[in-house]
């Protein structure tokens, strides 16, 4: 089998119980043909000096200290502009990476035709100590999608992002991440798979620990940038659109949308929803 170089950018913003575990289970993955980029978004803990720590034993590592902070998908970003790898890896500074992920990772793509840009696998939700919790198939009894999920990906949620690993070409192709956006994966997923299919690795390959400060948990909280990021990939995908299914897909996403904004009485998002329900249906009206 080839062996195409891998590049593992890891990103750290205030993570110094967990990036050393995140940062060995890079280094000791049975695929060798690794390169690791570590971006630091300034962290305010002692993230950065552990990291360092780590970066004087093993200088091959590249590690960008951010001096201010960034956000994710800036700091992402930076990342990428140092990559040399055929296939990238997101990496958060609290999961872990099974011994196998890459090189599993790897074979799959490497016997997978190129119009497949982006895969995806099982992962075993931890808690703050490690503790297994679940695993993400435990909450999904239909078959998982694959191929062009474009559609499927409007509508519902079964992709765990720190499972990823996508072919350099993709993020070439898009420009990276949208740095307007407070979080990333929902509009990669949707602007990558209009382009490219994806496919699904069965197989638990990557540790998510659920952290109650973690960005995931931003989602359900009222006003909060993330949400109104989601709000911005929706007026996206209305542009995206191109058949009577992928409406659907989005008015069905919206509703949902529009109920949890309720739930937090987050009103005015919830009337920007509507008006975007109403622009989906091809109803005019004046904003």
């Amino acid at each position: 089998m080839q062996t195409p170089l891998v590049t593992v950018i890891c990103l750290c913003y205030n993570q110094h119980r967990f990036v050393e575990e995140a940062i060995h289970s890079i280094l000791n993955q049975s695929y060798r043909n690794i390169q690791v980029i570590i971006v630091d978004d300034a962290s305010t803990d002692t993230s950065a000096q552990t990291i360092r720590d780590i970066v004087i034993k093993n200088p091959e590592i590249i590690f960008i200290p951010l001096q201010e902070n960034l956000g994710n998908c800036k700091a992402f970003n930076r990342g990428l502009a140092e990559a040399q790898g055929e296939y990238i890896i997101d990496f958060a500074a609290d999961d872990i990476l099974l011994p196998n992920r890459i090189a599993i990772g790897v074979e799959h793509f490497e016997n997978t035709s190129e119009k497949y840009g982006v895969q995806f696998s099982d992962a075993a939700f931890v808690d703050e100590q490690g503790r297994l919790l679940s695993l993400h198939s435990d909450r999904f009894t239909h078959a998982v999608p694959q191929g062009n999920i474009y559609k499927d990906l409007i509508s519902r949620y079964f992709i765990n992002g720190p499972t990823m690993m996508v072919r350099r070409k993709v993020l070439e192709t898009l420009g990276g991440y949208d740095e307007t956006l407070a979080y990333e994966d929902f509009d990669f997923w949707i602007r990558s798979s209009r382009l490219f299919h994806f496919f699904y690795i069965p197989e638990v390959l990557v540790k998510t620990r659920i952290v109650n400060s973690s960005m995931s948990q931003q989602q359900f909280k009222r006003s909060s940038a993330q949400r109104q990021s989601t709000w911005e990939v929706c007026r996206k995908i209305l542009t995206l659109n191109r058949n009577q299914e992928e409406k659907e897909s989005l008015a069905k996403r919206i509703l949902y949308e529009i109920r949890v904004c309720l739930k937090l009485f987050d009103v005015e998002l919830a009337i920007r929803y509507l008006q975007l329900w109403i622009k989906n249906a091809g109803i005019q009206y004046k904003d």
